[in-house]
């Protein structure tokens, strides 16, 4: 069975143009389970294919995602050296999304792969495929259809990006591909249960406390079709946490009855953070979040904007309603 047939000879080509050279592979700021999973199996996959390989991120590797590296070589850009190497992004909507020091260093990557609905084919291979759940899918399904040796580590990075992406294979993203894949994963070595006690089941208090304030901040917009948490600066200095702890918050004010879609904002000394997740891809958050530089997916979606919090709260409310009124006009 092939996973991704369309896609075989860009990844064929993509690996024969990274012989012979030293190949930084690059995710997002902020990474996530997919990102984190998606870079060390594609830096392990490359290192079995005799080409040197590191990852490299503009933050640091959260911790609840360490158990993914092992002896994956990772680094944090501000300590890296760029010169001599050539770049591949993973699980990047745009080229932006690497962060300045990496965009600079690398203005033209080699490669591109991703599954994002709203990414700018920056690279000079784009291998994007926006109906996968993951980028974790699609490189499984390019590695196996490509019979590479994936090693147990690497499993797991891949399985903990599609379990991440998918919620838990609760997303309407979710497809047999997934399930097949996941399958085969564990066969070669991923553990489940193991990456839901790393992921699930080492939450520290500050999160609690963060997560208590988050729910308390609840606001319904748009005749209670939008719930809006949000999290002041204050917030993570008087609990302790960090914005690795408000990784997964958003999806307590999607989960209400009656809300079609959640948001979280963060108002921080640097800006605007905000996540967008809605329960049906009919509601185009990534739309949304595109009107203050962001992106994502159908789904699920982020921006980062200098707009003050207090014009930009009725920003994005309008934005939202007029998504939903949009939305119920093709419904009719």
């Amino acid at each position: 069975m092939s996973f991704y047939p369309e896609k075989k000879l860009e990844f064929q080509k993509l690996l024969e143009s990274l012989k012979g050279k030293k190949v930084a592979v690059l995710g997002h700021a902020r990474p996530d389970g997919d990102c984190i999973g998606s870079q060390a199996a594609f830096c392990r996959i490359l290192s079995a294919l005799q080409v040197e390989a590191v990852c490299v991120n503009a933050d640091p590797v959260p911790r609840r995602l360490q158990f993914l590296i092992g002896d994956t070589s990772f680094y944090e850009a501000k300590d890296f050296s760029t010169e001599g190497y050539v770049a591949v992004t993973v699980d990047c909507a745009d080229h932006k999304r690497i962060g300045p020091l990496l965009s600079k260093a690398f203005p033209l990557p080699v490669g591109n792969i991703d599954h994002h609905v709203s990414n700018t084919s920056y690279a000079e291979i784009n291998i994007v495929e926006s109906h996968s759940a993951a980028t974790g899918e699609i490189l499984a399904g390019l590695f196996l259809d490509e019979e590479l040796l994936i090693d147990a580590l690497s499993a797991q990075g891949l399985y903990v990006g599609i379990a991440t992406d998918t919620g838990q294979f609760c997303f309407p993203a979710t497809s047999k591909r997934v399930f097949r894949l996941s399958s085969q994963l564990i066969e070669l070595g991923a553990d489940p249960a193991g990456a839901s006690s790393e992921l699930y089941e080492k939450e520290s208090f500050a999160k609690l406390e963060l997560l208590g304030r988050f729910l308390k901040s609840f606001k319904q917009e748009c005749g209670g079709r939008v719930c809006i948490g949000t999290l002041r600066r204050t917030d993570f200095s008087e609990t302790g946490a960090t914005s690795e702890d408000t990784e997964g918050l958003v999806d307590y004010a999607r989960a209400i009855d009656g809300v079609d879609v959640g948001v979280l904002i963060e108002d921080r000394e640097e800006g605007i953070k905000g996540s967008l997740r809605s329960k049906e891809s009919i509601y185009r958050v990534d739309k949304v979040a595109s009107l203050f530089s962001g992106g994502g997916h159908a789904c699920a979606a982020g921006l980062n904007t200098k707009i003050p919090y207090d014009s930009f709260y009725p920003e994005v409310v309008k934005a939202l309603g007029e998504l939903l009124n949009e939305v119920d006009s093709k419904k009719s």
